[in-house]
């Protein structure tokens, strides 16, 4: 005899990563309107500052090995970028570090300000609500880079390139590249939409002290 109680359906909950989408556009929702006025003095200020674009876009690697377009306000003099090659063969990514503690000097007077603060990263809201870049993840390297990443460095393209991230909040360009891909690979095995409020909330104080910050 057939059952008269109709059954009831359940919708199926999105994954983690739906979760960290619908998060993401939620909070740039929130962020944009707040970070308006802030967006376009900085783009004034970029703009009076050297010749050149406001916005500086760079290919980068994304989410499962992806190209995209990354964004920043721009901090070198133009063409500057140009000079600036990984073309090198890279024997030690335990030893080495991209970035140098001397000084800049294709930075624009405005650039090495941006820089310290951060504020040269805001443009990437545009990626994040495109979805090419989540809030909380590895950060995107570049595919000169990439190419010569043994193939245990590759798990970091597993989840979407963030804004910040565990290396972010550990050290930032003070830390050995190794020791970045690390905390990379630590935060990839252990995602959760927990850690990524923690990383958040600190990285305002990492932010807030500019420290790691080239």
């Amino acid at each position: 005899m057939r059952s008269g109680r109709a059954r009831i359906g359940f919708a199926k909950l999105p994954s983690t990563e739906g979760w960290k989408r619908l998060r993401d556009l939620l909070f740039v929702a929130m962020l944009i309107p707040c970070l308006l006025p802030l967006l376009l003095l900085v783009a004034l200020v970029v703009r009076l500052d050297s010749p050149g674009p406001v916005l500086f876009r760079q290919s980068r690697v994304g989410y499962r090995g992806q190209p995209f377009t990354l964004y920043k306000f721009r901090t070198m003099s133009l063409g500057a970028e140009r000079e600036r090659s990984y073309r090198k063969t890279i024997e030690d990514f335990r030893t080495y570090q991209f970035h140098s503690s001397i000084p800049d000097p294709r930075l624009t007077r405005s650039g090495s300000l941006l820089r310290k603060s951060t504020l040269d990263e805001l443009p990437q809201l545009i990626n994040v609500l495109r979805g090419e870049m989540s809030l909380v993840g590895p950060r995107p390297e570049l595919p000169e880079i990439v190419e010569q990443y043994p193939d245990e460095y590759h798990l970091r393209h597993e989840v979407k390139p963030g804004m910040t991230g565990l290396a972010a909040i550990m050290g930032r360009s003070d830390l050995a590249y190794h020791d970045t891909i690390e905390y990379d690979l630590d935060y990839v095995r252990n995602e959760s939409l927990l850690r990524d409020f923690a990383i958040m909330a600190r990285t305002i104080a990492v932010v807030l002290s500019g420290k790691g910050a080239r």
